[in-house]
């Protein structure tokens, strides 16, 4: 059973590996091509993905003294996923020009200047 775990653990680990060499920034890899990054991860699974760690994580914490700001790690150094901003539609409760339109309509409503349609 430990033998699985292991198993599991270190292709768990070159995926992650390959994952994140494939996001990272040409700065991060040291001007090394992703391909070969990855092929020495998968080829030395454990050595590489060693190397690899240490290699992109030193790099993003030295980006982030120097003022370069993040290059896509978090402050603990864990995942390299950011937040994005989103830019599908907006829910129209957070949509500020909707409220408006609804705020415009109901003043209008309550002063009896609405459109004259019937209202149910």
């Amino acid at each position: 059973m430990a033998r699985y775990l292991a198993f599991v653990i270190v292709v768990g680990l070159v995926v992650w590996c390959v994952l994140d060499i494939s996001r990272s920034s040409d700065e991060e890899r040291l001007g090394v091509h992703p391909l070969l990054w990855m092929a020495l991860v998968v080829l030395v699974p454990v050595l590489g993905a060693i190397l690899w760690i240490l290699v992109s994580r030193g790099r993003r914490a030295a980006a982030r003294q120097a003022g370069g700001g993040s290059t896509g790690g978090s402050a603990s150094g864990g995942s390299s996923w950011t937040p994005r901003r989103r830019t599908g539609p907006v829910a129209p409760d957070d949509d500020p020009d909707f409220l408006r339109k609804l705020d415009e309509e109901r003043r209008r409503r309550e002063q009896g200047t609405g459109d004259g349609s019937p209202t149910s």
